[in-house]
């Protein structure tokens, strides 16, 4: 695993989420869930940002696991290289950095996003009454997280 691409790509959620529900969306999200100015500026920043880094570092361990399809050939052998056998290391020395690039965690990204996070925002959404445009802002915006999330795991090699 690269940890500083999880890092970096845990990070970047903080950047679009500062962009995302800032000057795109912002007004609309609050209007959506009832807040006002005053309650935003309400509540411990320190242990939402913090939790919100741990939260996306969590999303971005397994979005490598996702994007990288080499995992899928160590998950075969068991996780240990030490006892692989030689048909994985010719294919790791074949294909070990097939398919990692930026664009192509982008794609499963993409995938992700619109697979699994809009699903379960959309999901919780319906249950909780909310309105479409809430459920559209919420899943957009893990759908292009998970977009560069994928994009910097998979790519940064």
């Amino acid at each position: 695993m690269n940890f500083l691409a999880i890092l970096v790509a845990a990070l970047s959620t903080l950047i679009v989420g500062f962009v995302w529900y800032g000057p795109l969306f912002g007004k609309v999200w609050m209007k959506e869930n009832g807040f006002s100015e005053e309650e935003m500026k309400k509540g411990n920043m320190l242990k939402i940002f913090g939790l919100t880094i741990v939260f996306s570092l969590l999303f971005a361990m397994i979005m490598q696991v996702l994007v990288i399809h080499q995992f899928g050939a160590l998950g075969m052998i068991g996780g240990d290289v030490t006892t692989a056998k030689q048909s994985y290391v010719d294919f790791m020395a074949d294909y070990g950095n097939a398919y990692r690039t930026y664009k192509h965690g982008a794609l499963h990204g993409f995938m992700t996003g619109i697979f699994l996070a809009f699903p379960m925002i959309a999901i919780n959404g319906l249950f909780e009454r909310k309105s479409w445009k809430y459920i559209f802002i919420h899943s957009g915006y893990w759908t292009v997280c998970m977009i560069i999330i994928g994009a910097i795991v998979c790519g940064w090699v």
